[in-house]
């Protein structure tokens, strides 16, 4: 069985994603695992947050994990390394 993607995906009007892809059609993307990045921080960009992941953890605002998003109107789809994939992973669960 191969091993599915973990991306950051950034849509147009709903924010920006961590999870794995699942699907991608057009401007249609499927993620599972997915967490909603709300507001980052120790990265400058969601590249960085995407190759390095956070340098302050404690400064990012990430919710609960779904288990399954379809997002529309995906504006880019970052292929993220495995150091990205636990450091977002590692963020705890932010809740209002």
């Amino acid at each position: 069985m191969k091993k599915k993607p973990y991306v950051v995906v950034r849509t147009y009007s709903a924010g920006c994603f961590a999870g794995y892809l699942e699907s991608e059609k057009g401007q249609e993307v499927v993620l599972s695992q997915a967490r909603r990045l709300w507001q980052w921080s120790g990265a400058a960009s969601l590249s960085q947050l995407a190759v390095d992941g956070s340098s302050n953890p404690g400064g990012c605002k990430f919710p609960a994990t779904t288990p399954m998003h379809k997002l529309y109107q995906a504006i880019e789809t970052i292929y993220a390394t495995e150091a990205a994939r636990k450091s977002i992973e590692s963020i705890p669960v932010w809740k209002a």
